[in-house]
C-alpha cells in the first residue's frame, strides 16, 4: 500500500482544508480520492479495526462476545445486524444520562436526529465530536472535484439556501438536533465560511443569516444577500430540489418588498434579529437603485421561465439533490433555471457521510455516489436476501442476514443492495434503510445509484412517510366518518408538486351504505372531511408535521372517487399486464396515466385547514414520562 499524505485511519481533516492554493489544494484533494478508492478493502479493514480497537471494551461489543478482538472475521461472526429498535434500549440509556461507554468509548457529545420512526418520533443518532471533522474532509472533496468540470468557481460566491432547525436536549442534557444544524452551528462551518479557507463555503449568506431560527426572516435575508451580490454568483442551491424551488417561490412573493430594499438602502422592519440586520448592512452598504431596477424589471415579466439566469447571469449550475423523491422536482427546477446542469454532490445521512459524485455534470437520472472508505465500515445486504425480498428484519433471520452481508470491494455491478455501517460513534452493523444499485468503479471502490429508502412510499421535503404509517394515518382520518355510516372501502395516495410547497394527496373512495351522492351538504358535510385531513396529518411523525408548521409541506389533500374507481384502477393495470391473481392496490402512485385516471373520477376534494401540532422536541419528554 503507497504512503499517502493523508493519514487513512486517523484522518488528517485539515491537511489540505486549510491550504491558501487552490490548485495545490485541489490536487492533494483528487490525489486523497485516487489513493482511498485504489486501496479500498484495505482501508476498509484498517477502519473497521481502528473502531473495535477504540471501542474494544464498550458494553455492547462485550455482550455480543467480541472479547476485544479487532479482526473483521471475528466481528463479522459475533456482531448481530440490527435496525434502530435493536438499539433503542442502548440509545436512551444514553439519552437518560448514562455516561458509561454503552455504544462508544469515546463521550457521545449530541444525537443527531433522523427521520421519523413508524411510531411517529426522531431517531436519535448519537455522534462524538471527531465526526465533525470526518464531515468537513467530505465537503472539502467537492470543489476540486467540481473544478474538474466548472473551472474557476472560487472566484464567485455560491447562493446556497441553508437552515437550521429546532434542537432540544434529552433528559441526560445531551442536545439533539439534526446533522446539518449541528454542522452550521459548529465551528467546522463558521470558521471557514470563507474564500480564504475554504472556496466550496463562500456563500453569499452571511453566518447569521443561516443560523437565525426564524424561516422568513433566514430566507428573506439570504435573498437579500443574494441579489445583492447577484454578478458574483457564480452556482446556486441548497440541500433538498424542494427548498431551493421554495426559496424561488419565496421570490415570487416577496421581490417587491427586496427590490424598494435595494433602492432604499435599508431592511424591512419584519427582519428584527439584530445580529441579521447588521450582517446584511454589511453587505449592503450604500442604495443600489440601478440594480433595484434591473431586478423588478425581471419580475415584472409575465414568466418566471429562467428566473435564475436572468437575475444570477453567471450562475454555472444548480446543486441540489435531486435523486430519489427528490426527482419529481426535476421539471420545475429546469423551468426555473432555464436548462442549467442539476447537481448532485454528495451522499449523506445523520447516521453517516457516505461519499460524493465524480461526475457531477451526468444527466440526473445517472447520478451515482462512490462511498469514501475512511468515512465508516460499509457492508452490504443483497435486496433479494432480506427476508425473502420484503426488507425486514427479525431475531430468527439474523443469522442468515449476517451471513449474505458483502463487503465494499466484493457488490457486483448492477445488483441492488441495503446499506449496512459501522461508524466511530457507536453503530454497528446499522441497516440505514437505503437502497442502492452498483453504477459502476473508481478503482476498487464501488459506486453506487440512489434507488429509494426502504419502505418509504410518500416524501416532499424531508419526511419519510412509510406505508405502514400511512395505513394507520388513514384509519385515524377515516374513523371520523364512521358516526356518518361511512367507511373508505379503499385508498391511494401520490405527492402533488404542482403546488409549492408540494402537498400530500389521499384519494379515497367511500361505501356511505346510502344512495345519496359524495358531494353534498346533505350526506357529510365539508367540514367533516376537512377534520379527516387534520386527523391523518395528526397521525404523521414529527418530520411531517415540523414540515407542515415550518411551511416546508403544504395542507393534506383528500380526494373523494366515485364508486368503482379502484376497480377501474385495477383494470389498468391488468391491461398493462399486472396478474390478477397478485394484484393489490397500490397504496402510492407515481405513474402519469393512473394519476390522470384518479383525478377525472374525482367528486369533491378537501384540504386541511388546520396544521397538525408539533413542538421542539420528543414527543415523551415534552410529557416528562422519558423512559
Amino acid at each position: 500500500m503507497p504512503q499517502a499524505p493523508i493519514q487513512y485511519n486517523n484522518i488528517q481533516n485539515d491537511e489540505f482544508i486549510h491550504d491558501d492554493n487552490y490548485g495545490n489544494n485541489n490536487k492533494k484533494a483528487l490525489k486523497y480520492i485516487e489513493d482511498v478508492t485504489s486501496n479500498a478493502d484495505e482501508i476498509q479493514e484498517r477502519v473497521i479495526e481502528e473502531i473495535l480497537k477504540s471501542s474494544s471494551h464498550v458494553e455492547y461489543l462485550e455482550r455480543h462476545g467480541l472479547n476485544g478482538r479487532t479482526d473483521r472475521d471475528t466481528f463479522k461472526k459475533v456482531i448481530p445486524v440490527v435496525n434502530y429498535e435493536d438499539l433503542k434500549p442502548e440509545i436512551d440509556r444514553i439519552a437518560n444520562g448514562d455516561s458509561s461507554p454503552i455504544l462508544c468509548s469515546k463521550p457521545i457529545s449530541e444525537f443527531l436526529t433522523s427521520s421519523g420512526t413508524s411510531g411517529g418520533e426522531r431517531k436519535l443518532m448519537p455522534t462524538i465530536e471527531e465526526e465533525l471533522g470526518r464531515r468537513t474532509l467530505l465537503y472539502s472533496l467537492l470543489m476540486p472535484v467540481m473544478d474538474q468540470f466548472v473551472p474557476n468557481l472560487h472566484k464567485g460566491k455560491g447562493m446556497y439556501f441553508l437552515f437550521i432547525k429546532s434542537e432540544t436536549k434529552t433528559p441526560g442534557g445531551l442536545i439533539a438536533r439534526p446533522v446539518l444544524t449541528s454542522y452550521y452551528k459548529s465551528s467546522h462551518f463558521n470558521n471557514n465560511n470563507s474564500s480564504h479557507n475554504n472556496p466550496h463555503k463562500n456563500y453569499t449568506s452571511p453566518n447569521e443569516t443561516i443560523l437565525c431560527l426564524d424561516s422568513f426572516q433566514s430566507m428573506y435575508s439570504q435573498l437579500l444577500c443574494g441579489l445583492l451580490q447577484s454578478h458574483q454568483v457564480l452556482r446556486v442551491g441548497a440541500v433538498f430540489a424542494s427548498g431551493f424551488i421554495r426559496a424561488i417561490k419565496f421570490l415570487e412573493k416577496f421581490w417587491a418588498d427586496l427590490c424598494r430594499d435595494i433602492r432604499t438602502g435599508t431592511i424591512d422592519p419584519k427582519i428584527s434579529d439584530t445580529s441579521v440586520r447588521e450582517a446584511v448592512m454589511r453587505i449592503m452598504k450604500r442604495p443600489n437603485p440601478k440594480l433595484a431596477s434591473c431586478i423588478e424589471g425581471e419580475c415584472m415579466k409575465g414568466s418566471w421561465k429562467g428566473i435564475i439566469t436572468r437575475l444570477w447571469p453567471n450562475t454555472k449550475y444548480v446543486d441540489v439533490i435531486v435523486t430519489g423523491t427528490m426527482a419529481q422536482y426535476i421539471p420545475i427546477l429546469d423551468y426555473y433555471s432555464n436548462g442549467l446542469p442539476l447537481v448532485c454532490t454528495m451522499y449523506a445521512s445523520s447516521e453517516c457521510y457516505f461519499g460524493i459524485n465524480l461526475n457531477p455534470l451526468c444527466d440526473p437520472g445517472k447520478v451515482s455516489y462512490t462511498l469514501i472508505p475512511t468515512m465508516a465500515y460499509f457492508e452490504f445486504l443483497p435486496l433479494n436476501k432480506m427476508n425473502g425480498g420484503n426488507g425486514h428484519s427479525n431475531n430468527s433471520n439474523n443469522q442468515l442476514v449476517k451471513e449474505d452481508l458483502v463487503d465494499l470491494v466484493d457488490v457486483e455491478l448492477g445488483q441492488e443492495y441495503e446499506l449496512v455501517v459501522t461508524t466511530y460513534a457507536g453503530l454497528y452493523r446499522y441497516r440505514v434503510g437505503d437502497i442502492l444499485r452498483v453504477a459502476g468503479f473508481k478503482n476498487k471502490a464501488p459506486q453506487f445509484n440512489f434507488v429509494c429508502r426502504k419502505n418509504v412510499v410518500l416524501s416532499i421535503d424531508s419526511d419519510k412517510t412509510d406505508e405502514v404509517e400511512l395505513q394507520n394515518a388513514v384509519k385515524s382520518g377515516a374513523n371520523h366518518l364512521k358516526q356518518f355510516g361511512a367507511t373508505v372501502t379503499e385508498y391511494t395516495s401520490c405527492v402533488d408538486t404542482s403546488t409549492i410547497p408540494g402537498h400530500y394527496v389521499l384519494f379515497w373512495e367511500i361505501n356511505t351504505h346510502t344512495k345519496q351522492t359524495l358531494n353534498t351538504d346533505k350526506n357529510i358535510s365539508s367540514s367533516v372531511f376537512k377534520e379527516c385531513c387534520h386527523a391523518v396529518e395528526e397521525s404523521l411523525n414529527s418530520v411531517y408535521r415540523q414540515g407542515r408548521a415550518s411551511e416546508s409541506i403544504g395542507p393534506l389533500e383528500i380526494k373523494i372517487v366515485e364508486n368503482g374507481t379502484f376497480d377501474k384502477l385495477m383494470d389498468f393495470a391488468l391491461s398493462q399486464g399486472a396478474s390478477i391473481n397478485q394484484y393489490k392496490t397500490p397504496r402510492c402512485v407515481k405513474y402519469a396515466p393512473i394519476v390522470e385516471l384518479l383525478n377525472s373520477k374525482v367528486v369533491c376534494s378537501y384540504f386541511s385547514e388546520k396544521c397538525p401540532k408539533w413542538v421542539p422536541g420528543h414527543k415523551r419528554w415534552c410529557n416528562n414520562n422519558f423512559e
